[in-house]
Parts: C-alpha cells; sequence; structure tokens
C-alpha cells in the first residue's frame, strides 16, 4: 500500500477503518473499486474504494451511482483538503472542486457539483514542496495525531449524514 499514511489517502482510511469497526468485508475489484456493504443505523450504505487513479476516481464512482441508482444527495465523497488545518473536518451539501483533481474527476463524472463530501484536513505543503509531491509523502507524526484524533468527529458527522 504505497499510498498509505498519505494524505493522498485520507478517504480510504476513513473507509477502511469505518468498515473495520462495521465488520463489513471488500469484495473483489468491480466496476473499477472496491466495495463492501455494511449496515449504520439501520441503512445499507456501500463503501467504495475506487481502484483508478485519484484524479480518475470519478470514472468508478459513476459506474457505482448508475448500478444502484444512487441519488446524488445519498452520495458522500470524502477526500483530503490542504486548505483545511490538518485534523480539521468539514462537510458541506454541495460545493467545488477547488484544487482537488480527484473532486474535479467526481464533479466530471457525476456532471454537477451538487453531492455532498466531507474533507479532510491535512494542512499546507511547505513552501519549498511540490503539492504532489506534498499529498503523496507520509505524514508527519504530529499531523498523523492531529488528524487521528479527528477520527470521532469524522464517524459522527458520517453517521449525521446517513441519518439524514
Amino acid at each position: 500500500m504505497q499510498f498509505n499514511n498519505t494524505p493522498h489517502n485520507m478517504g480510504f482510511w476513513v473507509v477502511d477503518k469505518l468498515n473495520e469497526e462495521l465488520g463489513g468485508k471488500f469484495g473483489k475489484k468491480k466496476m473499477q473499486g472496491l466495495c463492501s456493504e455494511v449496515i449504520v443505523e439501520n441503512e445499507k450504505v456501500l463503501l467504495i474504494k475506487p481502484q483508478t487513479y485519484m484524479n480518475s476516481s470519478g470514472e468508478c464512482i459513476i459506474k457505482y451511482v448508475k448500478k444502484f441508482k444512487v441519488p446524488l444527495e445519498n452520495i458522500l465523497v470524502i477526500s483530503d483538503d490542504i486548505d483545511l488545518p490538518a485534523g480539521s473536518v468539514r462537510f458541506r451539501e454541495k460545493g467545488s472542486a477547488g484544487t482537488h483533481n480527484g473532486l474535479k474527476s467526481v464533479v466530471f463524472s457525476l456532471k454537477t457539483t451538487e453531492f455532498p463530501r466531507l474533507r479532510i484536513g491535512v494542512g499546507k505543503p511547505p513552501e519549498h514542496m511540490d503539492l504532489a509531491d506534498f499529498v503523496l509523502s507520509k505524514l508527519s507524526p504530529e499531523t498523523r495525531a492531529l488528524i487521528d484524533s479527528s477520527y470521532d468527529e469524522i464517524k459522527q458527522k458520517i453517521y449525521d449524514f446517513i441519518k439524514g
């Protein structure tokens, strides 16, 4: 897992942690993604981990949306955000992709910005570091600790989203 413990991997980190807590199991790769079906708050939830490059993740998401006829308001995209301080969490019902190429791919594939997203702050790269290098580099122990400490808030926001 070359991207473990990198800013690039925040969405997978959350999904993996939830999946483990809920006793889910990811099946074989289908439709360019891995899928686990879990029950949260008496609701069936599909946890999807796109297996495309991050910047093409929308290609996987649209396939699941079409196959399972998922209304856009029932999708929650989880991603890193360099514009938020490390460990902070932001939920939005809709909005632009900003500078996040993975979200740009989702917007392009869904043909809308009208879908919920949960962003996890990873902080800004140092001035001397290229953005691509930063999101693919290992998190510092301090940043990792801040993000880990935000997991309960992240989980609560996901559960609140599922409950409506």
